[in-house]
């Protein structure tokens, strides 16, 4: 299904900012206050509530959440933990990986995301309610799916999933640079 994730990438812009509808509701007759505009799922997402490196960001088990994930992963990993391109581009892969597997194989409602940085490793956590175990599949070279966890075995440092009370953690861990 090559052509299947052009449709995905509209899904996942935020509306206009310059929604006439949302720049006359609530104005009486005076126009003192601009209503705010609504904001992105980013700016909402990085919100002390909900920053994926502070506790765990809880997202709907849709294939347009995959998109979220990832613009996530780059805005901590470039913006706030000023981690290289080519690491930050590694992550977001992988975070995709476990993301489409939480929302394909898992039946859950949400999954959560969650980012730890500790001296010399970064580790990114998608927490899905299900127990069962992903398994990492031989993969030849004409396979189209089933490289998820290939791809987070070749391009990660460390990987694995821990059983939690509810459902469990699939985990990834990439050594960095500390400068």
């Amino acid at each position: 299904m090559m052509g299947g994730m052009a449709g995905l990438e509209e899904m996942e812009q935020p509306r206009p900012r310059n929604d006439p509808a949302a720049a006359h509701r609530g104005t009486s007759g005076r126009d003192t206050e601009p209503v705010p505009a609504p904001r992105d799922p980013l700016s909402t997402a990085l919100d002390p509530a909900g920053e994926p490196t502070l506790g765990e960001v809880r997202l709907p088990s849709r294939p347009q959440s995959a998109g979220i994930a990832r613009r996530l992963t780059a805005a901590v990993l470039l913006k706030q933990w000023s981690l290289t391109p080519q690491l930050a581009e590694h992550a977001v892969l992988l975070v995709s990986e476990l993301v489409g597997n939480a929302v394909r194989h898992t039946g859950a409602r949400t999954f959560g995301l969650r980012m730890l940085r500790r001296r010399g490793w970064i580790r990114i956590e998608v927490r899905d309610p299900s127990r069962g175990l992903p398994c990492l599949l031989p993969v030849q070279e004409t396979d189209l799916s089933g490289r998820g966890l290939f791809l987070v075995d070749t391009l990660s440092d460390r990987w694995g999933v821990d059983l939690l009370p509810r459902g469990k953690a699939t985990w990834f861990e990439v050594r960095i640079a500390d400068r």
